[in-house]
């Protein structure tokens, strides 16, 4: 029997049906997953998903596995270096708000809270529960991904328009996006 899956993990790459069956929507706590993902989807910006999951390890290896004190550290010089290599997407503005994401994380960090502690304090801390019967009823932003986008904003951190925020709300489990037909949406409501 054919497993049912949300439209946008049919028929794609073996990396897209991964990424969609094990992690898309599973509720993440965890703060250097958190930041992993802020950046990626920042990176996303523009661009279709499948182009940033290609480049995944990519930017893991470019980035210190997403290490936000090394990543705060890099000099023009570094950054310079970043734009050179072809395993992230070669955007200045891009690289420079990972930077500037990553200050502005440790600066948040150094006020006392985590980074899941804030995200999560969106949803009450508990997953949003949609049920989309298809995926042109998904919105692409909610009140809450614009209360996120304006107050991480105003903390400093760049590439987090509301629309970044819903897409990241989705991929940490933040909302459970999956359409009901899918077979992970029943797996991931609580």
């Amino acid at each position: 029997m054919a497993v049912s899956r949300c439209a946008w993990a049919k028929a794609t790459s073996t990396l897209e049906v991964d990424y969609h069956d094990h992690e898309w929507g599973v509720p993440s706590f965890d703060d250097r997953h958190l930041f992993e993902m802020l950046i990626l989807e920042g990176a996303q910006a523009g661009l279709s998903w499948r182009v940033i999951l290609e480049k995944r390890e990519g930017y893991r290896r470019a980035f210190d596995g997403f290490n936000a004190e090394r990543m705060a550290r890099y000099t023009t010089a570094r950054k310079n270096r970043l734009l050179q290599d072809p395993g992230i997407v070669r955007n200045r503005l891009k690289v420079e708000a990972a930077v500037t994401n990553a200050r502005a994380y440790l600066d948040l960090v150094a006020s006392g809270e985590t980074l899941a502690d804030f995200l999560w304090a969106f949803v009450d801390g508990v997953p949003l529960q949609n049920r989309w019967a298809t995926p042109d009823r998904v919105p692409a932003s909610t009140p809450q991904s614009d209360a996120m986008s304006r107050e991480l904003k105003r903390r400093g951190f760049k590439f987090v328009g509301s629309t970044i925020c819903y897409a990241l709300m989705q991929a940490v489990g933040m909302v459970n996006d999956h359409t009901v037909n899918c077979f992970r949406h029943a797996q991931l409501h609580s």
